[in-house]
């Protein structure tokens, strides 16, 4: 598929997706949208591994009704092996597209929008969406698919205020998605993958503050992505303490050649669901994927996995939480001494990615710049992962306005456990290169890959980066703020005074002969001077 053909395929789901705009918000619609998108992936993906099954009887899915003498010997053989590989299951009456068509009736001609009495398929739907769920019920991949429909609320009084308005409103979003070829049987591209991801930015930037619950702006992630993929082309794990959508955990996949297995944790329940959809639209199999759902400071669901080799995170900045003491005796705490402040979990989570760290990893994570020099128990935190531990491999200072709900400049701090070079750190400063977008500021690629190579190589580069030791950082008593370290100062033009002097006394020459030669032209017309 071509950028351009992309482009459109993006464009027209965006257009679906505005059907709902006028009738409730940004981040409800989404739910909407993204949930029949993905009911529709799982029926293509059934279907079209049904039919390589069915090939050596020469036979389709479709095919198989409930007329045919063995119908129920094909759908168990079917469903056996489906959940098997799949996870879960669907019958062929229960397809997408199968509920399209009856949405749309024998009348239905080629414009969707000339739908004008559509068939009713609202309680069919339910049930279809309830028996994907218990399909999976006692099976392996019963975690992965629990509730997993459960914001898709088709009683919703948003959708119309009788049934028939609800049912008019799905016929027709569900008309105009069937037409869309994702072109799954084709495995060398991610056509669907990379339009749902383009469809939870659109939701992110239209929901404006509540995006940042669920989405990290694309540029961002890519930075972290690198950087926690360094010098490796598989990775045994990757972990994100607060996924979201599950959009960083991907990146993070494209990067490297293989991910053996992808972690994390989210305590929104309706993000949990999209990252859970996101990982399986992305044609992630539910073996390798285990999204939890839980307050991750509270409640971590990992602590018995082994180690994480990357981990990544834009963690809610300066969340509150709970803080009790007993936390002190919590491993992922405990060696500090100190907690982060209630009002301030950016350091919880620093360390609770730390325990999680495995010895060869490398851990990237966004945060508020008052992480750097913050006093009280943040710095005691501060020091200790510095000067105790030395694990600080990299400060990076990011452009304010680059994430949706906030403008406040942001930074990347870098952790390793084994450093490559203990001796110092990298502070880079790309506060002040970005396209700036509308309202919002951009990194494009090029501010994207200086970030990335200057990291890599620890390059020094004026006004940019430079390498602090340990001892200058003792010095500066463990304040990171970033101007201490590289010098952005710009020095101002020197003014020559003599040639100021001359041109204000040429200036004062020049008004001397104007205001002579007014002064005449009055005198001729016979009128006062105006001075």
């Amino acid at each position: 598929m071509s950028e351009e053909q992309k482009k459109i395929l993006e464009q027209q789901l965006w257009n679906i997706a505005n059907t709902l705009r006028g009738k409730m918000n940004a981040d409800e619609f989404r739910d909407y949208i993204l949930g029949f998108i993905f009911y529709k992936y799982l029926s293509e993906k059934m279907e079209l591994f049904a039919n390589e099954i069915l090939t050596q009887d020469k036979m389709k899915f479709r095919e198989i009704t409930p007329k045919m003498d063995n119908y129920e010997a094909y759908i168990d053989a079917i469903r056996h092996e489906s959940i098997d590989k799949l996870g879960y299951f669907l019958k062929p009456d229960e397809l997408f597209g199968e509920i399209a068509r009856r949405g749309r009736g024998d009348y239905a001609n080629e414009r969707v929008d000339d739908i004008i009495k559509p068939v009713f398929i609202l309680e069919d739907l339910k049930k279809i969406l309830i028996n994907i769920q218990n399909s999976t019920m006692g099976t392996e991949s019963e975690d992965d698919f629990d509730n997993l429909f459960e914001d898709l609320d088709l009683n919703s009084s948003k959708l119309g205020k009788t049934p028939e308005d609800k049912n008019a409103v799905i016929v027709q979003i569900f008309a105009h998605l069937d037409k869309i070829d994702f072109q799954l049987e084709n495995s060398e591209i991610d056509v669907l993958g990379d339009a749902y991801e383009y469809l939870i930015g659109q939701f992110a930037s239209d929901a404006g503050k509540k995006a940042g619950e669920f989405y990290t702006p694309q540029e961002v992630s890519k930075i972290l992505a690198k950087i926690v993929t360094t010098g490796k082309h598989k990775l045994r794990s990757v972990y994100d303490p607060t996924c979201g959508s599950g959009s960083l955990l991907l990146r993070v996949a494209r990067e490297v050649k293989e991910v053996a297995k992808f972690y994390g944790q989210e305590m929104n329940r309706t993000t949990y669901n999209l990252a859970r959809m996101n990982m399986i639209l992305h044609d992630v199999h539910y073996l390798k994927f285990d999204i939890k759902l839980e307050d991750t400071l509270e409640r971590p669901q990992h602590l018995d996995d082994l180690p994480f080799e990357a981990i990544v995170a834009n963690p809610p900045f300066s969340a509150k939480w709970n803080a009790n003491p007993v936390f002190l005796s919590d491993d992922r705490f405990s060696q500090y001494g100190k907690l982060a402040p209630t009002s301030k979990a950016d350091f919880a989570f620093v360390q609770h990615m730390i325990h999680h760290l495995a010895e060869n990893g490398i851990m990237a994570v966004v945060l508020p710049h008052g992480v750097l020099f913050r006093g009280a128990a943040e710095k005691h935190i501060r020091r200790h992962l510095i000067e105790n531990k030395n694990y600080l491999d990299a400060v990076i200072g990011l452009p304010a306005n680059i994430f949706y709900g906030t403008s406040i400049p942001t930074c990347i701090l870098v952790f390793k456990k084994c450093r490559e070079n203990p001796d110092d750190i990298i502070f880079i400063d790309a506060s002040n290169e970005f396209e700036k977008v509308k309202t919002q500021n951009q990194l494009l690629d090029e501010h994207i890959n200086k970030i990335v190579d200057t990291y890599r190589n620890r390059r020094e580069i004026d006004k940019y980066s430079a390498l602090a030791t340990l001892e200058q950082i003792k010095e500066n008593d463990y304040n990171l703020n970033i101007p201490r370290y590289v010098d952005t100062f710009e020095e101002e033009e020197k003014v020559d005074i003599k040639a100021v002097a001359q041109e204000i006394k040429n200036i004062d020459t020049e008004m001397a002969e104007v205001d002579k030669a007014i002064s005449d032209f009055c005198k001729e017309l016979g009128i006062d001077a105006p001075f």
